[in-house]
């Protein structure tokens, strides 16, 4: 089974493939509430020993962090929080599943699922109303007033990149 991670300091999707592509578990770990990184850290530990309880990981993807600034999104502590925490969940992930962690950017797992974003479009309500189009296992919640809980895109973009994953798992076999 593949395991997909779209991780950030707040929220960190992620997804559970089988070889055919099939949801077995989808969901993410909220994390904004909790202000101090150990505690983000911890609770983010916790999901991951729980998940290499149930299923038999077998592939860990891992969408790459920001590797440079973009106007309006980010800044230079912006970018070292999220690698710092990026490294420190991927050092979890190759310590509980006993797994090497292998990187994905964003723009190369859309690709490999066949997701062309619009010029000018936003790339996570895209892929998002991407997946619910396409993919009928993927479940998503709604708010009273119709938006997306938080947390849906990350879940999107973690079975992009759970799928992407699957993709390139399959060329490493041929």
């Amino acid at each position: 089974m593949i395991l997909g991670l779209d991780i950030s300091t707040s929220i960190i999707g992620y997804t559970i493939l089988d070889e055919a592509n099939t949801i077995i578990e989808c969901d993410c770990i909220r994390l904004e509430k909790f202000k101090d990184f150990f505690i983000k850290a911890k609770n983010t530990k916790n999901k991951l020993n729980n998940l290499a309880g149930k299923y038999d990981i077998t592939a860990v993807y891992i969408e790459e962090s920001l590797q440079a600034f973009k106007p309006g999104f980010s800044s230079a502590g912006t970018i070292q929080a999220l690698s710092k925490f990026n490294g420190v969940v991927s050092w979890m992930c190759h310590e509980i599943f006993d797994l090497t962690p292998e990187y994905i950017s964003a723009a190369t797992a859309r690709k490999f699922c066949g997701i062309k974003v619009p010029k000018g479009e936003k790339a996570k309500p895209f892929v998002f109303n991407f997946v619910v189009d396409t993919v009928p296992e993927f479940k998503v919640e709604f708010t009273a007033k119709g938006n997306p809980i938080p947390g849906s895109f990350d879940k999107a973009d973690s079975y992009v990149i759970a799928r992407a994953g699957n993709v390139l798992c399959q060329m490493n076999k041929k």
